[in-house]
Protein backbone atom coordinates (compact mmCIF):
# COMPACT_ATOMS: atom_id res chain seq x y z
CA UNK A 1 0.00 0.00 0.00
CA UNK A 2 1.28 3.09 -0.70
CA UNK A 3 2.00 6.37 1.42
CA UNK A 4 -0.83 8.63 -0.25
CA UNK A 5 -3.50 5.75 0.13
CA UNK A 6 -2.85 4.90 3.72
CA UNK A 7 -3.52 8.70 4.54
CA UNK A 8 -6.35 8.46 2.53
CA UNK A 9 -8.05 5.41 4.14
CA UNK A 10 -6.81 7.21 7.59
CA UNK A 11 -9.06 10.28 6.35
CA UNK A 12 -11.82 8.07 5.99
CA UNK A 13 -12.28 7.69 9.92
CA UNK A 14 -10.37 11.22 10.93
CA UNK A 15 -9.04 14.26 10.02
CA UNK A 16 -5.57 13.41 7.90
CA UNK A 17 -3.04 15.61 8.87
CA UNK A 18 -0.91 18.50 7.12
CA UNK A 19 2.05 17.63 5.52
CA UNK A 20 4.63 19.57 7.06
CA UNK A 21 7.40 19.39 4.90
CA UNK A 22 8.16 17.66 1.42
CA UNK A 23 8.65 14.38 3.29
CA UNK A 24 7.21 14.74 6.68
CA UNK A 25 3.07 14.76 7.25
CA UNK A 26 1.64 14.40 10.01
CA UNK A 27 -1.62 12.10 10.24
CA UNK A 28 -4.47 10.97 12.94
CA UNK A 29 -3.95 7.27 13.92
CA UNK A 30 -7.46 6.50 15.34
CA UNK A 31 -7.98 4.04 17.84
CA UNK A 32 -8.33 1.27 15.96
CA UNK A 33 -6.72 -2.49 15.60
CA UNK A 34 -3.63 -2.49 14.31
CA UNK A 35 -3.89 1.31 12.82
CA UNK A 36 -0.66 2.42 14.54
CA UNK A 37 1.14 -0.68 13.56
CA UNK A 38 0.38 0.32 10.00
CA UNK A 39 0.44 3.89 10.78
CA UNK A 40 4.73 2.79 11.90
CA UNK A 41 5.45 0.82 8.88
CA UNK A 42 4.26 4.07 6.92
CA UNK A 43 6.13 6.56 8.75
CA UNK A 44 8.71 8.74 7.24
CA UNK A 45 11.53 10.39 9.09
CA UNK A 46 9.57 13.82 10.61
CA UNK A 47 6.35 12.47 10.22
CA UNK A 48 4.72 13.40 13.68
CA UNK A 49 1.49 10.76 14.50
CA UNK A 50 -1.27 11.79 16.35
CA UNK A 51 -2.89 8.94 18.04
CA UNK A 52 -7.03 10.02 18.72
CA UNK A 53 -8.87 9.34 22.14
CA UNK A 54 -9.11 5.71 22.64
CA UNK A 55 -6.81 2.40 23.27
CA UNK A 56 -4.13 1.99 21.05
CA UNK A 57 -2.51 -1.60 20.46
CA UNK A 58 1.26 -2.27 21.80
CA UNK A 59 3.46 -3.60 21.85
CA UNK A 60 5.34 -1.37 18.87
CA UNK A 61 8.94 -0.91 17.71
CA UNK A 62 9.72 2.52 16.33
CA UNK A 63 12.58 2.74 13.50
CA UNK A 64 12.31 6.19 12.17
CA UNK A 65 12.59 9.54 13.46
CA UNK A 66 9.33 10.64 14.24
CA UNK A 67 6.57 12.10 17.19
CA UNK A 68 4.29 9.90 18.98
CA UNK A 69 1.94 12.20 20.03
CA UNK A 70 -1.04 11.54 22.20
CA UNK A 71 -4.27 13.17 22.31
CA UNK A 72 -5.99 13.64 25.73
CA UNK A 73 -7.53 10.46 26.38
CA UNK A 74 -5.25 8.37 24.23
CA UNK A 75 -3.79 5.19 25.90
CA UNK A 76 -1.15 2.96 24.33
CA UNK A 77 -1.17 -0.73 26.11
CA UNK A 78 0.52 -3.63 25.78
CA UNK A 79 -0.19 -7.32 25.42
CA UNK A 80 1.86 -8.10 28.69
CA UNK A 81 4.93 -9.40 27.05
CA UNK A 82 8.25 -7.28 26.45
CA UNK A 83 7.93 -3.66 26.27
CA UNK A 84 5.27 -1.53 25.02
CA UNK A 85 7.57 0.85 23.34
CA UNK A 86 10.88 0.08 21.83
CA UNK A 87 13.05 2.60 20.37
CA UNK A 88 15.23 2.15 17.91
CA UNK A 89 16.10 5.39 16.03
CA UNK A 90 17.19 8.62 17.05
CA UNK A 91 15.08 11.95 17.62
CA UNK A 92 11.99 10.17 18.62
CA UNK A 93 9.49 12.15 20.67
CA UNK A 94 6.93 9.97 22.88
CA UNK A 95 4.76 12.77 24.52
CA UNK A 96 0.79 12.74 26.29
CA UNK A 97 0.26 9.00 26.34
CA UNK A 98 -0.97 6.59 29.08
CA UNK A 99 1.60 4.01 28.46
CA UNK A 100 0.71 0.66 30.01
CA UNK A 101 0.67 -3.54 29.88
CA UNK A 102 4.75 -4.39 29.73
CA UNK A 103 6.15 -7.84 30.41
CA UNK A 104 7.38 -8.62 34.08
CA UNK A 105 10.50 -9.96 33.19
CA UNK A 106 13.52 -7.92 35.00
CA UNK A 107 16.14 -10.44 32.84
CA UNK A 108 15.09 -8.55 29.87
CA UNK A 109 14.38 -5.14 31.78
CA UNK A 110 10.35 -5.00 30.55
CA UNK A 111 9.37 -1.28 30.42
CA UNK A 112 6.78 0.90 29.51
CA UNK A 113 9.53 2.88 26.86
CA UNK A 114 12.82 1.19 25.92
CA UNK A 115 15.29 3.20 24.37
CA UNK A 116 18.10 1.55 22.92
CA UNK A 117 21.20 2.33 22.03
CA UNK A 118 20.32 3.31 19.05
CA UNK A 119 17.82 5.99 20.64
CA UNK A 120 20.22 9.36 20.81
CA UNK A 121 18.46 12.39 21.66
CA UNK A 122 14.93 10.38 22.53
CA UNK A 123 12.45 12.92 24.35
CA UNK A 124 9.92 11.25 26.29
CA UNK A 125 7.38 13.96 28.34
CA UNK A 126 4.39 14.67 29.40
CA UNK A 127 3.29 10.36 29.82
CA UNK A 128 1.41 8.38 32.22
CA UNK A 129 3.24 5.05 33.04
CA UNK A 130 1.09 2.67 34.95
CA UNK A 131 1.24 -0.73 36.01
CA UNK A 132 4.26 -1.50 34.07
CA UNK A 133 7.72 -3.37 35.01
CA UNK A 134 10.00 -0.68 34.45
CA UNK A 135 8.85 3.22 33.67
CA UNK A 136 11.62 3.73 31.03
CA UNK A 137 14.88 2.24 30.33
CA UNK A 138 17.03 4.11 28.93
CA UNK A 139 19.61 1.27 27.48
CA UNK A 140 22.53 2.72 25.57
CA UNK A 141 21.38 6.01 24.30
CA UNK A 142 23.06 9.35 24.17
CA UNK A 143 21.20 12.78 25.30
CA UNK A 144 18.11 11.40 26.10
CA UNK A 145 15.51 13.39 27.68
CA UNK A 146 12.74 12.03 30.32
CA UNK A 147 10.57 14.63 31.91
CA UNK A 148 6.95 15.63 33.16
CA UNK A 149 6.33 12.13 33.37
CA UNK A 150 4.00 9.97 36.10
CA UNK A 151 5.56 6.51 36.46
CA UNK A 152 3.47 4.21 39.24
CA UNK A 153 4.89 1.27 39.14
CA UNK A 154 3.14 -2.35 40.05
CA UNK A 155 1.09 -2.24 43.17
CA UNK A 156 0.59 -5.65 43.33
CA UNK A 157 4.18 -7.31 43.35
CA UNK A 158 5.97 -7.13 46.65
CA UNK A 159 8.65 -4.01 46.11
CA UNK A 160 11.63 -6.37 45.26
CA UNK A 161 9.99 -8.03 42.52
CA UNK A 162 8.98 -4.83 41.13
CA UNK A 163 10.86 -2.67 38.39
CA UNK A 164 12.54 0.75 38.76
CA UNK A 165 10.67 4.00 37.72
CA UNK A 166 13.44 4.64 35.57
CA UNK A 167 16.62 2.16 34.34
CA UNK A 168 19.80 4.14 33.32
CA UNK A 169 22.52 1.86 31.68
CA UNK A 170 25.42 3.45 29.78
CA UNK A 171 23.86 6.69 29.22
CA UNK A 172 25.67 9.22 29.07
CA UNK A 173 24.39 12.99 29.36
CA UNK A 174 20.52 12.14 29.77
CA UNK A 175 18.50 14.52 31.60
CA UNK A 176 15.30 13.79 33.99
CA UNK A 177 13.64 16.40 35.36
CA UNK A 178 10.02 17.11 36.69
CA UNK A 179 8.75 13.56 37.23
CA UNK A 180 6.86 12.27 40.09
CA UNK A 181 7.95 8.52 40.17
CA UNK A 182 6.13 6.34 42.72
CA UNK A 183 5.59 2.05 43.81
CA UNK A 184 9.37 0.89 42.11
CA UNK A 185 11.98 -0.75 43.45
CA UNK A 186 13.89 1.73 42.98
CA UNK A 187 12.92 5.14 41.64
CA UNK A 188 16.01 5.91 39.79
CA UNK A 189 18.66 2.94 39.61
CA UNK A 190 22.14 4.30 37.95
CA UNK A 191 24.40 1.15 36.17
CA UNK A 192 27.38 2.59 34.57
CA UNK A 193 26.76 5.87 33.03
CA UNK A 194 28.45 9.07 33.27
CA UNK A 195 27.74 12.81 33.31
CA UNK A 196 23.96 12.48 33.97
CA UNK A 197 21.44 14.68 35.29
CA UNK A 198 18.74 14.18 38.14
CA UNK A 199 16.62 16.94 39.28
CA UNK A 200 13.10 18.38 40.43
CA UNK A 201 11.91 15.06 40.55
CA UNK A 202 9.56 14.05 43.43
CA UNK A 203 9.92 10.28 44.58
CA UNK A 204 7.54 8.43 46.70
CA UNK A 205 6.98 4.90 48.08
CA UNK A 206 10.03 2.92 46.55
CA UNK A 207 13.06 1.29 47.82
CA UNK A 208 15.62 3.82 47.03
CA UNK A 209 14.51 7.22 45.58
CA UNK A 210 17.79 7.40 43.69
CA UNK A 211 20.31 4.36 43.20
CA UNK A 212 23.68 5.17 42.23
CA UNK A 213 25.98 2.59 40.50
CA UNK A 214 29.47 3.62 39.05
CA UNK A 215 27.75 6.70 37.67
CA UNK A 216 30.53 9.17 37.73
CA UNK A 217 30.32 13.12 37.54
CA UNK A 218 26.35 12.62 37.68
CA UNK A 219 23.95 15.26 38.89
CA UNK A 220 21.50 15.04 41.73
CA UNK A 221 19.70 18.43 42.40
CA UNK A 222 16.49 19.71 43.89
CA UNK A 223 14.77 16.47 44.18
CA UNK A 224 12.05 15.43 47.01
CA UNK A 225 12.19 11.80 48.96
CA UNK A 226 9.37 11.08 50.76
CA UNK A 227 8.62 7.41 52.91
CA UNK A 228 11.51 5.53 50.93
CA UNK A 229 13.29 2.99 52.89
CA UNK A 230 16.51 5.44 51.61
CA UNK A 231 16.87 8.83 49.76
CA UNK A 232 19.72 8.70 48.33
CA UNK A 233 21.89 5.86 47.90
CA UNK A 234 25.28 6.80 46.42
CA UNK A 235 27.57 4.38 45.85
CA UNK A 236 30.92 3.53 43.74
CA UNK A 237 30.70 6.68 41.93
CA UNK A 238 33.04 9.56 41.76
CA UNK A 239 32.46 13.37 41.51
CA UNK A 240 28.94 13.43 41.39
CA UNK A 241 27.26 16.88 42.50
CA UNK A 242 24.39 16.33 45.14
CA UNK A 243 22.42 19.37 45.52
CA UNK A 244 19.71 21.16 47.01
CA UNK A 245 18.11 17.96 47.19
CA UNK A 246 15.41 17.22 50.16
CA UNK A 247 14.70 13.64 52.32
CA UNK A 248 11.59 13.50 54.48
CA UNK A 249 10.94 10.62 56.73
CA UNK A 250 13.06 7.86 54.76
CA UNK A 251 13.06 4.75 56.50
CA UNK A 252 16.64 3.93 56.75
CA UNK A 253 19.39 6.69 55.59
CA UNK A 254 18.27 10.17 54.01
CA UNK A 255 21.85 10.14 52.23
CA UNK A 256 24.11 7.15 51.69
CA UNK A 257 27.51 7.12 50.34
CA UNK A 258 29.13 4.01 50.12
CA UNK A 259 32.56 4.01 48.27
CA UNK A 260 31.53 7.89 46.99
CA UNK A 261 34.50 9.57 46.47
CA UNK A 262 35.02 13.28 45.82
CA UNK A 263 31.74 14.45 45.87
CA UNK A 264 30.59 18.00 46.57
CA UNK A 265 27.60 17.49 48.63
CA UNK A 266 25.61 21.05 49.58
CA UNK A 267 22.40 22.73 50.36
CA UNK A 268 20.66 19.07 51.15
CA UNK A 269 17.96 18.70 54.06
CA UNK A 270 17.12 15.15 55.71
CA UNK A 271 14.79 15.51 58.18
CA UNK A 272 12.82 13.26 60.29
CA UNK A 273 14.86 9.13 59.63
CA UNK A 274 14.02 6.59 62.07
CA UNK A 275 17.88 5.47 61.72
CA UNK A 276 20.41 7.92 59.82
CA UNK A 277 20.25 11.29 58.57
CA UNK A 278 23.70 10.71 56.23
CA UNK A 279 25.69 7.40 56.31
CA UNK A 280 29.11 7.39 55.21
CA UNK A 281 31.08 4.18 54.69
CA UNK A 282 34.47 4.27 53.07
CA UNK A 283 33.44 7.88 51.02
CA UNK A 284 36.69 9.60 50.53
CA UNK A 285 37.35 13.24 50.03
CA UNK A 286 34.18 14.67 49.48
CA UNK A 287 32.84 18.05 50.54
CA UNK A 288 29.40 18.12 52.92
CA UNK A 289 28.48 21.81 53.13
CA UNK A 290 25.32 23.52 53.64
CA UNK A 291 23.01 21.01 54.58
CA UNK A 292 20.75 20.37 57.69
CA UNK A 293 20.28 17.22 59.22
CA UNK A 294 17.18 17.48 61.65
CA UNK A 295 15.44 14.55 63.75
CA UNK A 296 17.16 12.01 62.80
CA UNK A 297 17.99 9.10 65.35
CA UNK A 298 21.93 9.47 64.00
CA UNK A 299 23.14 12.65 62.35
CA UNK A 300 26.21 11.74 61.01
CA UNK A 301 27.02 7.67 61.00
CA UNK A 302 30.84 7.78 59.63
CA UNK A 303 32.85 4.70 59.73
CA UNK A 304 34.87 2.26 57.52
CA UNK A 305 37.87 4.58 57.24
CA UNK A 306 36.06 7.25 55.84
CA UNK A 307 39.07 10.22 55.66
CA UNK A 308 39.84 13.54 54.14
CA UNK A 309 36.44 14.75 54.10
CA UNK A 310 35.30 18.61 54.74
CA UNK A 311 32.46 19.24 56.49
CA UNK A 312 31.44 22.84 57.30
CA UNK A 313 28.30 25.21 57.44
CA UNK A 314 26.06 22.30 58.09
CA UNK A 315 23.15 22.40 61.03
CA UNK A 316 22.54 19.31 63.33
CA UNK A 317 19.44 20.15 64.91
CA UNK A 318 17.60 17.76 67.29
CA UNK A 319 19.10 14.58 66.21
CA UNK A 320 19.05 12.06 69.31
CA UNK A 321 22.69 11.06 68.32
CA UNK A 322 24.45 14.07 66.90
CA UNK A 323 27.58 11.98 64.99
CA UNK A 324 28.03 8.11 65.53
CA UNK A 325 32.04 7.99 64.96
CA UNK A 326 34.02 4.92 66.54
CA UNK A 327 37.40 5.53 65.48
CA UNK A 328 41.09 6.45 67.19
CA UNK A 329 41.83 9.23 64.87
CA UNK A 330 40.80 12.91 65.89
CA UNK A 331 39.24 14.87 62.47
CA UNK A 332 38.53 17.86 62.65
CA UNK A 333 34.92 18.90 61.26
CA UNK A 334 36.52 23.31 60.67
CA UNK A 335 36.78 23.81 57.27
CA UNK A 336 38.54 28.02 56.40
CA UNK A 337 37.64 28.69 59.65
CA UNK A 338 34.06 27.74 59.89
CA UNK A 339 32.55 24.73 61.88
CA UNK A 340 28.80 23.42 61.86
CA UNK A 341 25.86 24.11 63.96
CA UNK A 342 25.05 22.00 66.42
CA UNK A 343 21.28 22.40 68.54
CA UNK A 344 23.18 20.90 71.90
CA UNK A 345 26.14 23.16 72.21
CA UNK A 346 25.38 25.58 74.76
CA UNK A 347 27.88 28.43 74.13
CA UNK A 348 28.77 31.93 74.10
CA UNK A 349 29.92 34.17 71.25
CA UNK A 350 31.07 37.37 73.18
CA UNK A 351 32.88 39.03 69.74
CA UNK A 352 29.39 38.40 67.57
CA UNK A 353 31.48 36.66 64.84
CA UNK A 354 29.12 34.24 64.60
CA UNK A 355 31.43 31.24 65.82
CA UNK A 356 31.05 29.78 69.50
CA UNK A 357 33.89 30.63 72.07
CA UNK A 358 34.12 26.99 72.73
CA UNK A 359 34.76 23.76 70.86
CA UNK A 360 31.87 20.75 70.48
CA UNK A 361 33.03 17.01 70.55
CA UNK A 362 30.11 15.19 69.83
CA UNK A 363 31.69 11.55 71.59
CA UNK A 364 33.11 10.70 74.14
CA UNK A 365 34.58 7.90 75.95
CA UNK A 366 31.29 6.65 77.05
CA UNK A 367 29.81 6.70 73.53
CA UNK A 368 32.14 4.73 72.22
CA UNK A 369 32.11 2.61 75.26
CA UNK A 370 27.90 1.80 74.41
CA UNK A 371 28.27 1.61 70.98
CA UNK A 372 31.05 -1.32 71.27
CA UNK A 373 28.98 -2.67 74.66
CA UNK A 374 25.09 -2.03 74.11
CA UNK A 375 24.65 -3.84 77.57
CA UNK A 376 26.66 -0.97 79.43
CA UNK A 377 23.43 1.04 78.74
CA UNK A 378 22.22 -0.20 82.36
CA UNK A 379 25.27 1.95 84.03
CA UNK A 380 24.55 5.17 82.04
CA UNK A 381 23.20 6.36 85.45
CA UNK A 382 25.82 5.51 87.71
CA UNK A 383 28.02 7.90 89.55
CA UNK A 384 31.12 6.29 87.91
CA UNK A 385 29.96 7.13 84.08
CA UNK A 386 28.89 10.58 85.01
CA UNK A 387 31.99 10.87 86.70
CA UNK A 388 33.61 9.80 83.39
CA UNK A 389 32.21 12.07 80.78
CA UNK A 390 32.33 14.86 83.05
CA UNK A 391 36.13 14.27 83.26
CA UNK A 392 36.16 14.22 79.41
CA UNK A 393 34.55 17.07 78.94
CA UNK A 394 36.82 19.37 81.52
CA UNK A 395 40.09 17.72 80.22
CA UNK A 396 40.19 16.92 76.22
CA UNK A 397 43.19 15.58 75.98
CA UNK A 398 41.72 12.50 77.73
CA UNK A 399 39.32 11.40 74.77
CA UNK A 400 40.74 8.99 72.81
CA UNK A 401 39.95 10.58 69.55
CA UNK A 402 36.66 11.15 67.35
CA UNK A 403 35.39 14.41 66.26
CA UNK A 404 36.25 17.73 67.29
CA UNK A 405 34.57 21.26 65.46
CA UNK A 406 36.56 24.01 67.18
CA UNK A 407 34.47 27.01 65.37
CA UNK A 408 30.84 25.94 65.95
CA UNK A 409 28.60 28.13 64.65
CA UNK A 410 25.66 30.00 66.68
CA UNK A 411 23.49 30.18 64.24
CA UNK A 412 21.91 27.64 61.16
CA UNK A 413 22.32 27.63 57.46
CA UNK A 414 18.81 28.31 55.59
CA UNK A 415 17.79 25.73 53.10
CA UNK A 416 15.98 26.72 50.14
CA UNK A 417 12.62 24.07 49.12
CA UNK A 418 12.75 22.96 45.82
CA UNK A 419 9.86 22.96 43.41
CA UNK A 420 9.29 19.46 41.82
CA UNK A 421 7.52 16.95 40.35
CA UNK A 422 5.59 16.47 36.77
CA UNK A 423 4.64 20.34 35.31
CA UNK A 424 1.56 19.13 33.66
Amino acid sequence: MTRSLWQLLLGATALVGVSVSAHAAEIIVPAQPDALARALREAQDGDVLRLSAGVHQGPVVIDRSLVLKGEPGAELKGNGKGSVITVEAPDVVVDGLVITGSGLSNQTIDSGVKLTKKADRARITGNKFLNNLVGVDAHGADDAYIADNLIEGRRDLRPNERGNGIYVWNSPRLLVEYNTIKYGRDGVFVNTSPNDTFKNNYFEKTRFAVHYMYGNKGTISNNVSVGNHIGYALMFSDKLTITGNISKNDRDHGLMLNYANNAVITGNYVKASPEKCLFMYNANKNIVDGNKFERCDIGVHFTAGSAKNKFSNNAFIGNKTQVKYVGTRHLEWTYEGRGNFWSDHSAFDMNGDGVADTAYRPNDMVDQILWTQPAAKLLTGSPAVQLLSWTQSQFPALLPGGIVDTKPLMHAPEIAMPKVGARR
